[in-house]
């Protein structure tokens, strides 16, 4: 496999992961693209990646550890939006929050490196990774407990995404196995955060399900998808927080986290 096959079967996790370190798509890409410009001007570098993801996301890190707080700040002076008021709150919290930390926890959880490889990607030890992902999670869910929408048409991950959410101290707020049944609960009562599968069991869309929830009201929503490369095309806006099955629970914990972190911005209305 050449290199720029090896760099594109990457990209599509590469840019999930930028988008869910910076809360936004836009600026996700942005770092994206700065990392294989770099690439591009030093041959050394670009000889590098042919380590495969861990030298990806290397390179990544080192552009946006560097350049961050200049994009940030370059998001607040425009004022332009990145992506809906979420994804908005996100940049907010993020400069309240120690970026590190997120760092270790989206590269242990969501994009599943080991500690020992999350800190050959940051340049730390192995003990310093785990001690981030541990206050960062301790951030994290200082946040106020919620209700949750689930939208799977598969009865047992239904169940243990229950059970996961009511562990974290979350409510119910309902579950629904098509799209129909995901308007009827959502009229029933108004979600502070979604979990959503993409087929549904009738063949009808967890995409369409959630585009008729956020018709009504502005919540985060987390995919989680046997088919991930169908959401990470890059021609249609992207969802932050997308986790692929078989997941771990760690990963949807984390991402639960994450969402409600972000989209933690405004009041919940109480259906």
């Amino acid at each position: 496999m050449s290199l720029s096959e090896q760099v594109a079967a990457n990209l599509p996790f590469l840019r999930r992961y930028a988008r869910a370190l910076t809360g936004s798509q836009s600026t996700g890409d942005a770092f994206v693209r700065a990392t294989l410009e770099a690439a591009l001007a030093d041959s050394e570098l670009k000889q590098s990646l042919e380590g495969g993801r861990i030298p990806l996301y290397r390179a990544f890190n080192k552009v946006w550890s560097t350049g961050f707080l200049d994009v940030a700040a370059t998001d607040r002076a425009s004022g332009e939006a990145t992506g809906g008021e979420h994804e908005a709150g996100a940049q907010d919290r993020l400069r309240a929050i120690t970026p590190v930390n997120r760092q270790a926890l989206l590269l242990t959880t969501l994009e599943d490196f080991t500690p020992e490889q999350a800190g050959e990607i940051m340049d730390l030890e192995t003990g310093k990774v785990e001690q981030l992902v541990a206050e960062a999670v301790s951030e994290i869910d200082r946040e106020q407990a919620t209700s949750v929408l689930i939208i799977e048409d598969e009865p047992l991950i239904s169940m243990q995404l229950e059970d996961l959410v009511s562990s974290l101290g979350h409510q119910i707020a309902g579950t629904a196995a098509t799209r129909t049944q995901a308007q009827e609960a959502v009229s029933e009562k108004t979600p502070g955060l979604v979990l959503a599968d993409i087929q549904l069991a009738d063949g009808s869309s967890g995409l369409d399900a959630v585009d008729d929830i956020l018709a009504i009201t502005s919540v985060p929503v987390i995919f989680i998808t046997a088919y991930p490369e169908r959401l990470l095309t890059g021609d249609r806006p992207e969802p932050t927080y997308l986790v692929t099955k078989p997941f771990q629970e760690a990963t949807v914990r984390a991402a639960i986290s994450q969402a409600l972190f972000f989209g933690s911005s405004r009041p919940l209305e109480e259906g």
